[in-house]
């Protein structure tokens, strides 16, 4: 029979996580080795240059290049603010004097005789990396990152939208197979982390974000509608970056389909804990799954580098290709030799036992692992 490695979702009630936190640009870290940290927790923190505007000041005074540094009020490193004097011509007995103002607030950076151009840059924009998970700080690179442990559930969805967020679990709907509708939705679920169980409608998720809600998890999901909520259709996915005021996961693909009742359980089990979940994804080289994560004790955990996705008798897996997309079930067979296709085209395949009884045989590649411990 053998195995294969194949793409999949882990599902996973225990586990010990890692997560890298990052600066954009060299900065301060905040916390030591050894530091426990809350999810909320400011770890790093650091500034971006501001925004740079270059000003043709000698076309504005009508001299020559080399002349301005004459002609400027302002000095370079100088701090300026919006609507001062940084640069006049001298006029005719002291009048009608060209007057050239700041554009902005910041600082005159460089003021150029060779270009006759000045250079003003805005204040800086301060950056703060939180810990985004609770845990424990493993290692710390000074002025770059540092990484987090913790151990509890992990749960990777199909699709999602959405930067990181951080809430208590609460469900609003009592079953998978329950569409989430807007008036599951109340007042009490602001700044919180909303399961809901097969399906949420625009409408739905336009309401969660009236609400202040931060998330919201699904099985299915539109693809109009998402289409509806950006403003633009998604090609080669990579989100994470979208500024709805929601994230959103998804965690069995698109349409209406009940989610998993492994993972409906176990977010169910987690419900009232406060979660971190990232709705980023990325399909491309270096995929990204979106994910929820609750931090919790555990008698055991397995660590997420040692989970492997094969397919092998008995694996639990999802159909991601027509004319099973979205069925679950076991691996019941992996003939070695490939086998033609309705296409003519030859592949490997996998024998597939579904939830309800039924079989099927289909390429490997239709098929994705969900690692559920």
């Amino acid at each position: 029979m053998g195995n294969a490695f194949s793409p999949g979702l882990k599902v996973l009630a225990a586990t010990t996580l890692r997560r890298e936190r990052r600066l954009p640009i060299a900065g301060d870290v905040l916390v030591g080795m050894g530091a426990h940290v809350a999810a909320e927790h400011v770890v790093m923190r650091t500034e971006l240059p501001g925004p740079a505007d270059m000003m043709n000041v000698i076309s504005m005074l009508g001299i020559l290049p080399g002349e301005l540094p004459h002609y400027m009020v302002k000095k370079e490193g100088a701090r300026v603010e919006k609507g001062e004097l940084i640069a006049e011509s001298k006029g005719m007995f002291g009048l009608f004097k060209t007057r050239v103002e700041s554009t902005m607030t910041g600082t005159l950076e460089a003021i150029s005789p060779v270009t006759g151009q000045v250079t003003l840059r805005g204040l800086p924009v301060p950056v703060e990396v939180t810990a985004y998970v609770d845990g424990v700080v493993i290692e710390r690179v000074e002025k770059e990152s540092v990484t987090i442990e913790t151990t509890g559930t992990f749960i990777q969805g199909i699709f999602g939208i959405g930067g990181e967020a951080i809430g208590t679990i609460v469900l609003a709907t009592q079953a998978a197979h329950e569409e989430l509708k807007p008036e599951h939705l109340t007042a009490a679920h602001a700044g919180c982390i909303v399961v809901g169980g097969s399906f949420a409608s625009f409408a739905t998720v336009q309401q969660a974000r009236a609400l202040g809600i931060r998330a919201l998890i699904v099985g299915g999901l539109d693809d109009a509608d998402l289409k509806r909520m950006l403003g633009y259709e998604l090609g080669v996915a990579i989100t994470g970056h979208e500024t709805l005021g929601i994230s959103l996961i998804i965690t069995e693909g698109f349409g209406t389909i009940p989610m998993a009742g492994k993972t409906f359980d176990l977010l169910r089990a987690c419900a009232g804990m406060k979660a971190s979940v990232n709705g980023r994804t990325q399909i491309r080289a270096g995929v990204m799954r979106p994910e929820i994560i609750v931090p919790r004790p555990a008698t055991h955990a397995v660590d997420e580098r040692t989970t492997r996705l094969l397919l092998e008798l008995g694996t639990r897996v999802r159909a991601i290709r027509e004319p099973y997309f979205g069925r679950l079930g076991a691996v019941s067979a992996l003939p070695v030799e490939p086998v033609e296709l309705p296409t003519e085209s030859m592949a490997r395949v996998v024998a597939i036992t579904f939830d309800d009884g039924t079989t099927a045989t289909m390429p490997r590649a239709n098929v994705e692992v969900i690692a559920i411990l």
